[in-house]
């Protein structure tokens, strides 16, 4: 009997399927990972024999590097659980440099990284963890006698594309935090102008990280971005937008402190410092730890990870964002989001906050319209 995985519209070939099998990868999994996967990429499902193809065809050679990290995107994929990071490493990825992964050490790791470089010019794909630190001459972090601000600029600008991961890579993150006393930056300040596609988060999504690879290797070419860099089918949306204590938001029922009853009947944490309204993810749909949960879901408010220099705009991280004029029960959540916007324009510099407006204004023509 066929079940609906079973069953895609239009199908991915059997021949592929059959590869996939004798790879020794079950076909269910394998049909589920590419429906999530072009779903997650925002794509039609026409899309899918598309991505199974890439997926099945393609293993490119990944450098992933870190410098100043504590190198949790590397814990996220490896517990990476759709694809497995096993299956990941194995079946979809040539990695050829990893140090978190790889058993050479010293100067054979290096050799191997630099071998790749070469014999993969403007083929493979980098995965940068953790800020440049370009202060002292570079001297802060060196690989093999290497500073990170030289190693960093030669393997960007040799990949075929670089994917930051995490936020220190794509915006400096907490080493460039005040007073940033190694004069940390971000690689798309270090290289600026090249093929390079954040994303922010700590730790990074692993799903998200496939789904950008995944893009690459149907299209060749990375996802579509914001104007911080960031792929737009994972970071297009607010956090607000999709929380599930949005009702109690909108209903103006907020945790007052963290174990009250409010809290423990999941309100909204906006007031004990959920910055949520402020930053742009994907957390609620596609959460962390194999899809179970999420900060706020467990109880935790929005610290706005994903967001540039969040541990010095966010901070206090248990405060409440500036005050909304009007916050309460007895305003409709369209004045709500109006009035946080202008509140936290100049604060945080939201990208969101133009949109907030074009809707006000629709309002008032419609409301114009009518009166007239």
């Amino acid at each position: 009997m066929k079940t609906d995985l079973d069953i895609v519209s239009p199908p991915i070939p059997e021949e592929i399927l059959q590869r996939v099998e004798a790879k020794g990868i079950n076909r269910r999994d394998f049909i589920k990972f590419c429906t999530a996967t072009t779903a997650a990429l925002a794509l039609p499902v026409s899309f899918i024999p598309t991505v199974a193809q890439a997926v099945e065809d393609k293993r490119p050679p990944v450098i992933w590097v870190e410098y100043q990290s504590c190198s949790g995107d590397s814990e996220a994929f490896l517990r990476a659980n759709q694809p497995t990071a096993g299956e990941l490493i194995l079946d979809l990825l040539s990695i050829e440099y990893a140090e978190v992964l790889m058993a050479a050490a010293g100067h054979q790791a290096e050799e191997a990284k630099n071998q790749a470089m070469e014999k993969y010019k403007g083929q493979y794909i980098l995965i940068v963890e953790g800020s440049i630190p370009t202060g002292a001459g570079g001297g802060y972090c060196t690989i093999g006698g290497q500073s990170a601000v030289d190693d960093c600029k030669k393997l960007v600008q040799n990949a075929a594309a670089t994917i930051c991961v995490g936020s220190c890579s794509s915006f400096g993150g907490i080493p460039a935090a005040a007073p940033n006393p190694t004069s940390a930056v971000s690689v798309g300040s270090l290289v600026p102008g090249a093929a390079i596609v954040n994303l922010p988060g700590c730790p990074v999504n692993a799903d998200n990280l496939t789904a950008t690879i995944v893009h690459f290797l149907t299209f060749g070419k990375l996802p579509a971005v914001d104007r911080l860099g960031r792929p737009k089918f994972a970071y297009g949306k607010r956090i607000h937008d999709n929380c599930e204590r949005r009702g109690h938001f909108d209903a103006g029922q907020y945790a007052e402190s963290f174990g009250d009853d409010a809290h423990r009947q999941g309100h909204c944490l906006y007031k004990v410092g959920c910055k949520g309204p402020e930053t742009f993810h994907n957390c609620p749909t596609i959460r962390y730890n194999e899809g179970t949960s999420w900060p706020i879901m467990a109880g935790h408010g929005c610290i706005g990870c994903s967001e540039p220099e969040f541990w010095d705009t966010m901070s206090p991280f248990y405060r409440r964002l500036p005050k909304v004029p009007g916050f309460g029960i007895e305003d409709t959540a369209d004045k709500i989001g109006i009035g946080l916007a202008a509140a936290t324009a100049v604060a945080f510099g939201i990208h969101g906050v133009a949109s907030c407006f074009r809707k006000g204004d629709s309002m008032e023509e419609d409301k114009t319209g009518k009166e007239g």
